[in-house]
């Protein structure tokens, strides 16, 4: 029942155009799917990631349909982390980002090399180096704008607003098997095999108003296992635990599980496969059409007219 990092993360954007251009002109990384939420077909599920969608490297999005503003409070997974091959990289971004009138923070956290900044709908991210540390199997992109050696490679530490710290802490350690590794003021870091920036959470503590769900904000964060035997395991553990969940969930591209252990942020626990590349779309194709699971292939024509069309060859 090993996790073994970060396997993608899911929030929610205001407009999937300007979410689009944002990933792939601005941060460089490569669309890899563009479908449709399966619970809401009315709604995009758009997945960003290196060039063949290594699990680990995914961040997606959700673009509801007349959902408000979010409200960045406490008792929320407040900040996407990702990360870059070196401290190099950093300094590239923060110019990068610059000449693009993205305001940035350079900060150094748990002795790396960090950039903060936020898209224009409020969604807050961490840039973070993996100076010294296990580097990603991440497959670079060719097409990025950004080069090779200076490219995201995956997930950093999301970062566990929580009003509770002890309960948040009780979860990891003895439920998900992280370990605490370092602190630093109102921040904690933890780490779960095998190791490095791809393999980490920050909680944070923060008292206050409790955030409000809506585009700016992350939706959930889902956690990497081998298959569907581990994730078989940890339904039957979690009922054990009497924690409310999803039992298991197909999402075609991978298998999933959903459970809320601490209030209103939702975990995922997700295998590593099968992928995206799949009977519609082969690895030189991907993101370019609009994709569909087979169990929606029979309402596509339905589907295509409640979107509206991106752009994305």
């Amino acid at each position: 029942m090993i996790i073994t990092g970060n396997h993608h993360v899911t929030a929610i954007c205001q407009d999937a155009e300007k979410n689009y251009q944002f990933f792939t002109n601005v941060l460089g990384m490569r669309l890899v799917k563009k479908t449709v939420n399966q619970d809401d077909i009315h709604t995009y599920h758009l997945f960003y990631a290196d060039k063949v969608g290594t699990p680990g490297t995914d961040v997606t999005f959700f673009d509801f349909k007349g959902i408000q503003k979010g409200f960045h409070g406490t008792d929320e997974i407040s900040r996407i982390g990702l990360r870059v091959p070196s401290d190099e990289a950093i300094d590239y971004f923060k110019t990068r980002l610059e000449s693009f009138n993205i305001a940035t923070e350079l900060k150094t956290e748990f002795s790396q090399k960090t950039l903060f900044f936020n898209d224009e709908d409020g969604q807050q991210y961490r840039l973070v180096s993996d100076q010294g540390l296990f580097k990603s199997n991440s497959v670079p992109y060719e097409k990025s704008p950004v080069p090779k050696e200076f490219q995201i490679t995956g997930l950093g530490p999301m970062t566990l607003t929580v009003s509770n710290p002890s309960k948040m802490d009780d979860i990891l350690k003895t439920i998900l098997g992280y370990q605490k590794i370092n602190e630093e003021e109102s921040q904690s870091l933890y780490e779960i095999s095998p190791g490095g920036n791809g393999a980490r959470v920050i909680m944070e503590e923060k008292q206050g108003p409790k955030s409000l769900q809506g585009y700016g904000t992350v939706h959930h964060t889902a956690f990497k296992i081998k298959d569907l035997d581990i994730l078989n395991q940890w339904t039957q553990k979690f009922n054990e635990l009497r924690a409310p969940n999803s039992g298991f969930v197909d999402r075609f591209y991978f298998k999933s599980l959903y459970v809320r252990l601490y209030g209103p942020i939702l975990f995922e626990l997700a295998t590593e496969g099968p992928g995206f590349a799949d009977d519609e779309e082969s690895i030189e194709t991907l993101g370019q059409t609009l994709a569909l699971p087979p169990k929606l292939r029979p309402f596509r024509e339905e589907i295509e007219k409640a979107i509206k069309p991106i752009h994305t060859q």
